[in-house]
């Protein structure tokens, strides 16, 4: 068997990175990346010491989606012709996931996804992110459903039950390669810790979205005394945003992007979480922390009803009450999402050994 694994952004690298470990064990595995967004990928890929076979280097100033997908369309015909692969793996729902496995898919080729069956139940929120997994997981050969919540979803849209896997979630994997690996209080960007934790970016949450939420979040943040920190996302219209709301906020710390490695100190230090972020609601309970969701939906309600985390909407009202209930929120129980086995049963599956399915 001769597998490839397609990605381009750093979350990709981080979900693929414990299935490439473990793949490459057993069979020829080949590392193709598109780079749709570069700097961040690369910085990635040094923290699990991985290095691309082939990199097609597709990133451009002002792309859309549109624009990545047909490059990646066009590039991934070539590549997986050339290299002769039997199964592609893709993971989530990036444009770089969607194109290259319609890709493989044109080609007659299997396909590999991981992180299948997540659903907001809205076709543009988040956008382009919930139709580009439901693409995907219409031709996958296996579909690798992190939870049973996740399964149910493939399952009533119709999607033979015999190719639906309940793996768990890979990055529960990567972050506990992380933790053995890299000594974390010694990265952090900042040395308090009665801080709240913020990410802001998602595209449906540019401008009054963002705006309500901030606003909620520093009327939170001058009642309780608790500081902000926000890495603020490149982007000039998070970054217009942020500054307006909390540029002139003594207790809010506007940070340049970190690099995943802080980032993961920094929630290691955090009272709790408030995010736009997919990854972030996965990657939060496995430091024990809860999490504000500021969106109007979730694809991954398991976090909501495991009682790690609350979707506090975007209004200044519902985030403000959200971080209120935060602040009184202990959260126990295991992780939602994984075990940290979900590599372990992708690579039996692929060769065709037995497994037991995740029970989240």
């Amino acid at each position: 068997m001769r597998v490839a694994i397609a990605f381009g952004t750093r979350p990709e690298v981080i979900k693929i990175a414990p299935v490439y470990m473990k793949l490459k064990e057993e069979v020829e595995t080949i590392l193709i990346a598109t780079a749709q967004h570069r700097e961040m990928m690369d910085m990635m890929l040094e923290v699990f010491n991985m290095k691309p076979d082939i990199d097609m280097n597709i990133m451009r100033h002002d792309q859309t989606p549109n624009t990545v997908a047909s490059e990646v369309l066009r590039r991934m015909e070539e590549v997986l012709k050339e290299e002769k692969i039997d199964v592609l793996l893709v993971q989530g729902d990036t444009t770089t996931a969607m194109a290259s496995a319609l890709s493989a898919f044109h080609l007659n080729l299997k396909v590999g996804h991981i992180e299948a069956g997540l659903r907001s139940g809205n076709l543009r929120d988040p956008f382009p992110e919930e139709m580009n997994r439901r693409v995907i997981d219409v031709f996958s050969d296996y579909d690798f459903a992190p939870t049973k919540r996740a399964k149910e979803n493939l399952l009533k849209e119709g999607v033979d039950g015999g190719r639906i896997f309940v793996v768990g979630n890979t990055v529960v994997d990567a972050l506990e390669y992380i933790k053995k690996n890299v000594d974390l209080d010694s990265k952090s960007p900042v040395n308090s810790e009665n801080f709240i934790l913020v990410t802001m970016h998602r595209r449906e949450n540019w401008g009054e979205r963002m705006e309500r939420a901030l606003s909620g979040l520093r009327r939170f943040s001058e009642e309780t005394r608790i500081e902000i920190v926000f890495p603020v996302h490149r982007n000039p219209r998070v970054r217009e945003v942020a500054k307006k709301v909390l540029g002139d906020y003594e207790r809010a710390k506007l940070l340049e992007p970190v690099n995943y490695i802080e980032f993961l100190a920094l929630l290691k230090r955090c009272a709790f979480v408030m995010t736009d972020s997919g990854g972030i609601q996965e990657e939060a309970p496995s430091f024990g922390k809860f999490v504000v969701v500021a969106r109007e939906t979730t694809e991954r309600p398991e976090l909501i009803e495991s009682g790690w985390g609350i979707l506090a909407g975007t209004s200044e009202e519902g985030v403000y009450n959200a971080l209120k209930r935060a602040l009184r929120e202990k959260p126990t129980g295991r992780n939602p999402f994984g075990d940290r086995r979900a590599s372990y049963r992708i690579s039996r599956i692929l060769l065709g050994k037995d497994y037991e399915e995740f029970e989240g």
